[in-house]
């Protein structure tokens, strides 16, 4: 790529970023195979997973291109004989997925929020919360109090069917939520039985998720974003953000709370230390050099 398509290094630290993924699903799958041995049925697999993940439809669209472009240098150096990519077709597989937010547009919205609201410092937690550990709208709304670790730096989050599952939260997040919590949270008048919800409207019960939705609207037509834009965008914003950053596509759907699209036991226990680690190195609002 450099000698040959005068690429910079900047591109080929990003294609081989890519292949890797091909390379961590061999390994999620616990086969025994080098890259001349995958097939077809099996690229079709992979490329089902990480339309999965909700990345991105760039994102995805890239990580093909990436593969296909590896699999063509093999046959070129007479490594392979036959193109295990030739039928697929990248560009159709994502187009429902929803719009992904660039790291300056969610730093725009976040940034749109009128901290001087009565529910400023409530919006802007929950919304870094959505965004630093790519929540469900429904988990958000869920979120106990109880579930909430600032000085481990992690959430518990219960997942559909019911499923648990540990998330790290980054620093900005813990920051925001910890002002809402100590400044704001403990003036509310709380109706019983809604104690433990961490995140409250002005009448002290749970917020719904069309609160969510309405906040998000709101802010989008303030900043004149010119997405469709959801609270499931800031999810896959959040897995899209990780995956180009260059994190392990295990710890992704772990954080993520996937269950595996080939069986629900294919994929190894990730521990939380490992979590947060890919949380701290790859999230864009927790980088040492962020703006």
């Amino acid at each position: 790529m450099i000698l040959e398509r005068s690429m910079s290094e900047h591109s080929v630290e990003a294609y081989i970023r890519d292949i890797s993924k091909l390379s961590e699903y061999i390994s999620i799958r616990e086969l025994d195979i080098n890259p001349t041995a995958v097939t077809y049925p099996f690229l079709q697999e992979f490329i089902a997973y990480i339309h999965e993940l909700g990345l991105g439809d760039r994102t995805q669209a890239r990580i093909i291109s990436g593969v296909r472009a590896f699999y063509k240098y093999l046959l070129v150096e007479n490594i392979m004989d036959d193109d295990p990519t030739g039928l697929i077709d990248g560009p159709k597989l994502a187009r429902k997925i929803p719009d992904v937010l660039s790291v300056e547009e969610i730093n725009e919205l976040l940034a749109a929020i009128d901290m001087s609201e009565e529910t400023g410092h409530r919006n802007r937690a929950l919304l870094e919360t959505l965004y630093a550990c790519g929540l469900r709208v429904t988990e958000l709304v869920t979120l106990k109090l109880s579930n909430y670790f600032p000085e481990e730096e992690y959430i518990k989050v219960v997942g559909k069917g019911d499923k648990e599952r540990i998330v790290p939260i980054g620093a900005d997040a813990i920051k925001q939520n910890d002002i809402y919590i100590n400044s704001y949270r403990n003036k509310v008048n709380i109706k019983p039985g809604q104690e433990d919800f961490l995140y409250l409207n002005r009448r002290g019960s749970g917020l719904s998720r069309v609160m969510i939705f309405t906040i998000i609207k709101n802010l989008v037509a303030k900043t004149g974003i010119k997405k469709k834009v959801s609270p499931h965008t800031f999810r896959h914003s959040f897995a899209t953000h990780l995956v180009e950053g260059g994190a392990d596509l295990r710890a992704v759907q772990d954080m993520l709370g996937h269950e595996s699209i080939i069986t629900t036991e294919i994929y190894t226990h990730i521990d939380r230390e490992y979590l947060r680690d890919t949380i701290m190195r790859f999230h864009p609002r927790n980088r040492v050099d962020k703006n």
